[in-house]
């Protein structure tokens, strides 16, 4: 274990890298935000990962779903996501689940952290509930066209800062589901690995017309 995660323990030593090994979470959606955040976080060292979809591949995910590649259209999303992170970190337990995430609280599993990868409020709205319930933190992302967000919810609430509704999404371009994948699962890890983290602040960024690249941030109310 020792020369697979060299360049971790370099950072941060090989006490801390063993304490992820006594970490569990676990990552809502599968898809774009999901499968990136099973490449970034798969292969960290973090014991027990939860992946939790219903959904199946389908051609127009493969673009932007860095998991799939020709030939899994049909298969479940989660299921490939787990297979993917067992090849590459035999370190790791990955664990799918193919249900949507109300069947999935409804098992009893312990985590340390939640992350959400959905595509829609009214599951976030959710995922919230469930964390309040259980005092858990949890890591928002969202992304559409060409921005994104993201937040390390712990005392605010989401169901108080936004509007819970039924919203098509519009289009989206690949880059931008990997940058906030990568901003959610450096939040992730700082926390799992006991190192500090900002937390409930909110933190909005997107592309100008002038294609350059702005991030807000916003403190959220505590609920």
């Amino acid at each position: 274990m020792t020369h697979y995660f060299h360049r971790q323990i370099q950072l941060w030593g090989e006490e801390t890298q063993q304490k992820l090994q006594n970490k569990t979470i676990a990552i809502i959606g599968a898809g774009g935000l999901g499968s990136s955040l099973a490449f970034a976080l798969g292969a960290s060292g973090i014991g027990t990962i939860h992946m939790i979809d219903f959904d199946e591949v389908s051609l127009h995910n493969i673009h932007r779903q860095i998991a799939f590649k020709m030939g899994d259209e049909g298969k479940n999303k989660a299921q490939v996501n787990v297979e993917l992170i067992m090849q590459r970190c035999p370190f790791t337990k990955a664990i799918a689940h193919e249900c949507d995430f109300q069947t999935w609280s409804q098992k009893g599993i312990k985590v340390d952290l939640l992350i959400d990868a959905t595509d829609n409020l009214p599951t976030r709205g959710d995922i919230n509930t469930y964390a309040k319930e259980k005092q858990l933190p949890w890591v928002y992302g969202s992304v559409e066209a060409f921005h994104g967000q993201v937040c390390f919810i712990d005392k605010s609430s989401f169901n108080d800062a936004f509007k819970i509704i039924q919203k098509t999404p519009a289009g989206i371009a690949a880059p931008i589901v990997m940058h906030i994948a990568s901003l959610q699962a450096n939040l992730a890890l700082r926390y799992l690995a006991d190192l500090s983290v900002k937390k409930d602040t909110l933190y909005y960024l997107f592309f100008n017309n002038e294609g350059e690249l702005i991030t807000q941030k916003f403190g959220l109310p505590h609920a």
